[in-house]
């Protein structure tokens, strides 16, 4: 199984990196929250992940993250009866590895349920088999920063897409969003954006 990769960022979206470890490049899936970092540090520089390595018996996929702390709670996720890979995700996007213990804990459904994909019975499956289990894990190592983002429009547009958000409520969402923090760091308009998503 691989844990870990040290290598260049040949690629990057939202969701997928490519990381070129000594001449091979590894696809690995990523959140919204590892993006950040690795968008400040961009193509071409080094990085590091932590890996999970999922095995089916059709494809070998790794998902990545930018600290330890972030993975276990992938790996929690994924332990929940009707959440693979893909969803765990997608709930990282959504929501902060601080702010996701902090709703489990508290069996914060509600909450829960502002994740594109998470429906009221997912988020109470998800709050009855983790919530004691993720009241001992802490963050490991810095919180990712923000950073700007030439291309916001289409950047946002991409990322919410990839979240499961329907494309018209995402592109009026952006413009609003855009027109009204147009210099803001791209992690400041994607958390606004996300924010009027969930109340829609």
């Amino acid at each position: 199984m691989i844990g870990y990769l040290h290598g260049n960022i040949f690629d990057l979206s939202p969701s997928l990196v490519v990381l070129d470890v000594r001449g091979v490049g590894f696809e690995v899936h990523i959140p919204l929250s590892t993006f950040y970092g690795l968008n400040e540090a961009g193509v071409g520089e080094k990085a590091s992940l932590h890996i999970h390595t999922h095995v089916r018996e059709d494809a070998l996929q790794l998902f990545g993250f930018a600290t330890p702390h972030e993975r276990q709670l992938f790996e929690k996720l994924i332990a929940v009866s009707g959440i693979g890979p893909k969803l765990a995700q997608t709930i990282l996007s959504g929501m902060g590895a601080d702010d996701l213990v902090a709703a489990l804990s508290a069996g914060d459904v509600r909450r829960l349920t502002t994740i594109p994909g998470v429906g009221k019975k997912t988020a109470e499956r998800m709050v009855l088999e983790l919530r004691d289990k993720v009241q001992g894990l802490s963050p490991a190592g810095p919180a990712s920063r923000a950073m700007p983002a030439p291309e916001a429009d289409s950047d946002l547009v991409l990322a919410l897409l990839q979240l499961g958000y329907k494309r018209t409520d995402v592109e009026r969402v952006v413009s609003k969003v855009h027109r009204e923090l147009a210099a803001a760091p791209f992690a400041e308009q994607l958390r606004a954006c996300l924010g009027t998503l969930s109340r829609v």
